[in-house]
């Protein structure tokens, strides 16, 4: 447990933000020992969103003790479909993807996000080395030997090292004086769920369009999740529509290949945008989650890299514990920005070029995506490869994400 002195307590580490990615870390570092303090302020309504885990963070997942409490909600997604849904001159042929191909029962899980959190809350309330408390992060001191939260309440935390996963707007990022470089989409994401009357297989589809991917992802039972890119003014339309309006919309660009579909409550609009810090480490403080990176929903990317940072600098500073180390030396933080950067820069761009592929109007540009896709269709190794290269990055691999140990 963290000491109390007074109303401030003192740590090993504190991580700030507690989604995904910052309840990972959290309870990474507890796992392995190191007395962690997670402060953050529980959300007032709960996230419908859902996250696409693919092999190696269900592996972290089970080796840090929270999958058990996920399998129930997460649908395998055992195969991938690409369908070229343009009206260009050039398509693409339709590709498929199955993860029985590279030896794998399912190349990962779909899980609601509230079900993800909810599991990851729960192990976290029973380590030892963990504590938590419900709070927001207002200010950080940065020192020579150690750095101090100060929270909203009054409380300070003192610890060797700081994890930020607060999001975008980083207050940890902000602190240790990190920019970032990005740029925006004149895109917007569409997510929702919805019901659905023909059952999925385990596969997910995504048809690609002139103004973005049009993605469904299998939920379990007859439910799929939705991802939807197009312009920004179409997305607010969209979100507007009454359910039964936007079921037969959904329907309709889906093709019909679930049948009849049903909306269900909880729509999410966001802006489509890429920005990533220019270090992921710096002055005490670590980065993870959209606190370093901002990566488009395409391609199940976002969390997985999230997922990858918290399981490095699990790793990383669990290592420095048993050597007796400084877990928030500048080395040790150079070394994590080394180890993440090929991983979030390599998929970033994957991802950024898909994307541009799609919105490019010239031909020869066109007619490139559609021999690649082509080529990944006829040549088997190298459809391997790139599958094999999207579940596990070839760019370091944390032992979590390999199911090992810290």
């Amino acid at each position: 447990m963290a000491r109390q002195t007074g109303s401030n307590a003192t740590a090993q580490a504190v991580v700030v933000g507690a989604g995904p990615a910052g309840l990972t870390a959290a309870i990474a570092l507890a796992v392995g020992g190191i007395e962690t303090v997670l402060v953050a302020k529980r959300p007032e309504r709960p996230d419908n969103r859902t996250s696409a885990l693919l092999a190696g963070s269900v592996a972290a997942l089970e080796v840090l003790g929270v999958w058990d409490a996920c399998r129930a909600h997460a649908a395998p997604l055992r195969t991938i479909r690409l369908v070229d849904d343009t009206r260009r001159l050039l398509r693409a042929p339709e590709v498929s993807f199955s993860a029985d191909e590279i030896d794998l029962e399912a190349f990962g899980h779909n899980i609601e996000n509230r079900h993800l959190v909810a599991s990851l809350e729960a192990r976290a309330a029973v380590l030892a080395h963990l504590t938590r408390i419900d709070a927001a992060a207002q200010a950080m001191t940065l020192g020579e030997d150690a750095i101090a939260v100060e929270l909203e309440d009054g409380r300070a935390i003192t610890a060797q090292l700081a994890i930020g996963a607060d999001g975008r707007k980083s207050l940890c990022r902000a602190a240790a004086g990190i920019a970032t470089d990005g740029f925006a989409y004149p895109q917007a994401v569409l997510t929702l769920n919805f019901a659905h009357a023909r059952p999925h297989r385990g596969a997910s589809t995504e048809f690609h369009t002139e103004i973005g991917p049009f993605t469904v992802v299998p939920l379990p039972g007859d439910r799929s999740s939705l991802v939807c890119v197009v312009e920004p003014s179409e997305a607010k339309r969209l979100a507007e529509l009454p359910a039964d309006a936007l079921s037969e919309t959904i329907e309709r660009r889906a093709h019909s290949i679930l049948g009849k579909v049903t909306v269900e409550p909880g729509r999410g609009v966001f802006p489509l945008a890429v920005e990533t810090a220019q270090r992921f480490a710096a002055k005490r403080v670590a980065l993870v989650g959209e606190a370093a990176h901002v990566v488009p929903p395409i391609g199940a990317q976002g969390l997985n890299l999230g997922l990858r940072d918290a399981a490095t600098i699990g790793e990383l500073a669990v290592a420095a514990r048993r050597e007796g180390a400084d877990l928030g030396s500048e080395t040790m933080l150079a070394r994590y920005d080394r180890l993440r950067r090929p991983d979030v820069a390599s998929r970033t761009a994957a991802v950024d070029m898909l994307n541009r592929s799609l919105l490019a109007d010239f031909l020869p540009a066109q007619g490139l995506r559609g021999l690649g896709l082509y080529l990944l269709d006829r040549i088997g190794p190298l459809r391997r490869a790139l599958m094999r290269e999207g579940v596990t990055p070839s760019a370091f691999e944390p032992r979590l994400m390999r199911g090992e140990t810290l």
